[in-house]
């Protein structure tokens, strides 16, 4: 890519990035994201929206990368599978609650929402009060969103979206389930 005319190479700002489409790798890429800024000494705070207290590799490596990376899981599981639409809301609440003091606490350069766009999706807390919040982060704090079907408005905001395209997959091509250091 070429850089752009007039481009300043000191200039710096906290990225709004998205990733999103049908395609795996959204987690991962800003997991990857996350571990190359504590490579560089920088505080991530990373919170799963849809991922409860279930054992992942990420959170056994995260573990690991303390105190660089603090990570949280705040889901009741998969919102395809809810039996309480309300209980799901009120911890998508808190959840939200929890990120939106972390990223006013000083203390990171980099908060990442896995499934964030499935929260939105659902309506389980206002797309305008989730837009609000990024449009007044911290200057210098790069918010990484993930999730299919991220929303037009969070797409629009955002200054890096990356879609994922599954081209095969082995669940679908071989009914293959997922498995151990790929998808957890």
């Amino acid at each position: 890519m070429r850089k752009p005319s007039g481009a300043d190479p000191r200039k710096r700002k906290g990225l709004i990035i998205v990733n999103t489409g049908e395609g795996k790798g959204k987690s991962t890429a800003a997991f990857g994201m996350a571990i190359r800024a504590a490579g560089n000494k920088m505080h991530v705070f990373i919170l799963q929206f849809m991922k409860g207290v279930w054992k992942s590799g990420e959170r056994k490596s995260f573990e690991q990368l303390a105190p660089y990376i603090e990570y949280d899981a705040q889901g009741d599981g998969f919102t395809w599978d809810t039996n309480n639409p309300e209980q799901d809301q009120k911890t998508a609440r808190k959840a939200f609650d929890i990120v939106k003091e972390k990223m006013l606490s000083g203390k990171y350069q980099m908060i990442i929402l896995d499934e964030i766009n499935y929260v939105l999706e659902y309506d389980f807390f206002p797309l305008d009060e989730f837009l609000e919040a990024l449009r007044n982060k911290p200057e210098n704090i790069h918010v990484v969103c993930s999730g299919r079907n991220a929303p037009e408005p969070l797409i629009e905001l955002a200054d890096l979206v990356t879609e994922m395209r599954c081209i095969k997959h082995p669940y679908k091509e071989q009914s293959i389930p997922a498995q151990k250091g790929i998808e957890f």
